[in-house]
């Protein structure tokens, strides 16, 4: 691994770890989550409260960005990091999963993925190698190799033909972004493990990456609909095979309960929509399970969403106030609730980041489970 991006192990709990992912741009506590920031913004968040909530890194998107402002535009701009005033990491999806579920009329060739766009219908050509140059432009700390996020459920025929491809446009991946650029020397690439449900596919895609030598691996395909029973089954037989030297990131996820399980399977970095998403639908994280603040019993309650958290929702206002905004429309109300979530998440991290470093982590496992299953209905 590259000097200037190398993983740190502090401590280990069973399979768990924990330890220090070092960028040029700042260090990444492990197990990490990333805001999903898709159109260069964390939606209804300011990037320093976003810093305030503990998050280390963000995710941005390649297919939003190349549309709309494009690529070039930002890159012109002094690129992603200037443009949306964030100074540290920011890891960048291929674009393939957006492009698979958001685009228009799309073919799959062997090239790439023609498409048209979800905003205007202009039409496009997504490859590995304009993927990577996209996230070059864009000025990205670790890239994503392009792959095709392979639909579930598929039949292991189809579920195979994904993967080679994904496992041909891997190598393509590579080779674009270690041609010649001065931005692969400060950065690194990740390659994405597909295969779906079948444990020999699976480990193929791990050999081939492998192989090729990227800065980190990343399982992609799941979180697609199988369940988390078949996801934890699927992380049992992937994560034993995949180098302990390099990061693994569970692209996608997730629930809090799944963020838990996966860590305690040895992932190191997540990334899902569903704290920002949630907080715009009322939505919120409680130590005690998920709170809908439509609902009538919160209107006269004086109590914090969360007693526990620090964040200025619980710290400045009342569930019956979260309450009120959300009824009658008012942005605070999802800017709230938002920082919240995010802050939830992040608490959830250190959280578990602390109990692998204390070798604690099946008491914190299961205190996290039983405070769940008591339910938010009485006062903490």
């Amino acid at each position: 691994m590259k000097d200037n991006f190398k993983l740190k192990i502090e401590a280990t709990d069973g399979n768990a770890r924990t330890g220090v992912l070092k960028t040029w741009r700042g260090d990444i506590r492990t197990p990490a989550f990333m805001p999903v920031g898709t159109a260069a913004t964390v939606k209804a968040m300011k990037p320093e409260t976003v810093r305030e909530t503990g998050a280390d890194i963000l995710l941005g998107n390649t297919y939003h960005l190349m549309l709309r402002p494009t690529a070039e535009r930002i890159h012109n701009l002094g690129g992603l990091h200037k443009f949306m005033n964030w100074e540290r990491p920011i890891l960048t999806d291929s674009g393939g999963f957006q492009v698979m579920s958001l685009a228009q009329l799309r073919k799959i060739t062997e090239e790439g993925v023609a498409f048209q766009s979800h905003i205007d219908g202009s039409k496009h050509m997504l490859s590995p190698e304009r993927s990577m140059e996209i996230q070059r432009l864009l000025g990205s700390n670790i890239v994503m190799a392009f792959d095709e996020c392979t639909p579930y459920p598929a039949t292991k025929q189809e579920t195979a033909d994904s993967m080679r491809l994904s496992m041909r446009w891997a190598r393509r991946s590579f080779d674009a972004f270690h041609n010649g650029s001065v931005h692969a020397a400060k950065n690194a690439l990740f390659g994405i493990v597909q295969g779906g449900v079948f444990e020999d596919l699976r480990l193929e895609s791990i050999d081939a990456l492998r192989d090729m030598g990227f800065h980190g691996l990343a399982v992609g395909g799941l979180a697609v609909g199988e369940g988390q029973e078949v996801m934890f089954e699927v992380l049992d037989y992937t994560m034993p095979k995949m180098p302990t030297d390099v990061p693994r990131y569970l692209m996608g996820v997730g629930k809090p309960d799944d963020i838990v399980g996966a860590v305690e399977r040895g992932i190191d970095m997540f990334d899902c929509v569903l704290p920002t998403r949630s907080g715009r639908t009322a939505q919120g994280f409680t130590r005690r399970g998920t709170v809908n603040l439509k609902n009538a019993r919160h209107t006269d309650d004086p109590r914090p969403l969360d007693e526990e958290c620090g964040c200025d929702a619980c710290s400045k206002y009342s569930r019956a106030y979260l309450s009120h905004l959300i009824r009658s429309g008012e942005i605070l109300g999802a800017m709230l609730l938002t920082e919240h979530n995010l802050t939830y998440f992040q608490d959830l991290m250190q959280g578990l980041r602390d109990a692998i470093a204390a070798g604690k982590l099946s008491d914190f496992v299961a205190d996290f489970h039983a405070r769940r299953a008591l339910g938010d209905i009485e006062p903490l």
